[in-house]
């Protein structure tokens, strides 16, 4: 193993996840890619460098992740960013004043404030619709329409749009495609191979997996997008640090049997929740009676980590959240702990009350990003702070 592997198409996605993108270091023969702690890098001569010159525009810590990544997405470049909402945030960038985006309206609340709270007030004009019916994507469309912006599934609710048949309306009406694909990871479902244009993550959740950094990530197959992406990193400056690039690419050599582990304990957990009589509805695309179940088991090889159930009202919820020990209540998911979170309150409060309500997220939903710890565990503990244990 002395050179960077390029060959995609000849390595599994375990594989890719350990090693694409990556070579020893060419000084020591560390096995791990060095923290290039460095901002600026000697010039050999005027117009002669080692291929690097500055470190907001690529730094040799940050570029090992880009490709790791876009390699585990099937992509051709990855651009990092400082976090998932400024990854989001330059992508908007690609669009001018007056053009119209239409936005899947069960977004990650960061997504909705960024889109109603800054980029309207630049120009931008959104509409957030059902993509689960792509007829309403097209009924959405305008003439100054430039971009189709999914997530899929769904933050919180879990919904599930056709990856395939949305990215099939973009290029019948020329729209730049989006996907963010944070819930899923490209070990579960890549977008691109379904015809999306690009795909963003939050490196913060399940691609570092361990709750210690922030970061975002953006991939494509398409150059000059990569071209403009690449200019807004060096011209905007909100890139990845060296130090959080090292951490997730720690992480992400994990992620295949990480992902397996969470899916299998979410799957546990969501059967165990659905015969719950205090629990009025599940969201779990695994359960055959989500209403997309068919769907997700077409696009995606597993069905995640994620789970949002509703318990009827806010005084229940907050008596639940109240009462949990092992889940820990906190913003984030992803991480190899269990995460519980009130959406109405925490990450989705930037989205007025009419329109949480409309999407589904209520006063008493709660979201549950299901760790990899012993599974009894994490149901023994939402058993006892669901029915009464008074703690």
């Amino acid at each position: 193993m002395h050179e960077v592997f390029t060959d995609r198409t000849a390595m599994g996605f375990s594989t890719k996840a350990v090693h694409a993108g990556q070579s020893p270091d060419p000084t020591t023969g560390a096995i791990m890619t060095p923290v290039y702690l460095t901002s600026t890098y000697v010039q050999e001569e005027l117009g002669r460098n080692k291929g690097y010159e500055y470190s907001r525009v690529s730094n040799p810590t940050r570029t090992p992740l880009e490709q790791n990544i876009a390699a585990l997405e099937e992509g051709e470049h990855g651009m990092a960013f400082s976090s998932g909402v400024a990854a989001i945030d330059a992508i908007m960038r690609l669009l001018k004043p007056g053009d119209h985006v239409i936005m899947s309206w069960n977004v990650y609340g960061g997504t909705y404030r960024l889109a109603r709270m800054i980029w309207e007030d630049f120009g931008l004009q959104f509409d957030f619709v059902d993509t689960t019916d792509l007829s309403l994507v097209e009924k959405a469309l305008r003439a100054n329409t430039r971009m189709l912006f999914l997530e899929t599934p769904t933050n919180p609710t879990m919904e599930i749009t056709d990856l395939a048949g949305a990215a099939h309306i973009a290029r019948r009406h020329g729209l730049l495609s989006v996907c963010d694909n944070t819930f899923a990871t490209p070990c579960l479902q890549r977008p691109l191979a379904h015809g999306i244009d690009i795909v963003v993550h939050s490196l913060t959740k399940y691609l570092n997996g361990h709750s210690d950094m922030l970061g975002g990530l953006v991939v494509t197959s398409d150059q000059s997008v990569a071209d403009q992406l690449r200019f807004l990193q060096k011209a905007t400056g909100g890139i990845l640090g060296p130090f959080d690039a090292w951490l997730c690419l720690r992480g992400t050599k994990t992620l295949a049997v990480r992902m397996k582990q969470h899916c299998e304990n979410a799957m546990a957990v969501a059967h165990w929740l659905v015969r719950q009589s205090r629990v009025k509805r599940v969201y779990f695309p695994g359960l055959p009676h989500h209403p997309q179940h068919a769907l997700a088991a077409k696009q995606m090889s597993g069905f995640g980590g994620m789970i949002s159930f509703d318990l009827g009202d806010l005084a229940s919820a907050s008596d639940f959240l109240k009462r949990v020990r092992l889940c820990a209540l906190a913003e984030s998911l992803g991480g190899v702990e269990t995460i519980i979170t009130h959406p109405a309150s925490m990450t989705h409060a930037a989205i007025p009350p009419e329109q949480r309500r409309k999407i589904g997220v209520t006063e008493g939903l709660v979201r549950i990003s299901v760790g990899i710890e012993d599974v009894e565990d994490i149901i023994a503990d939402l058993d006892a702070a669901l029915n009464g244990d008074p703690r």
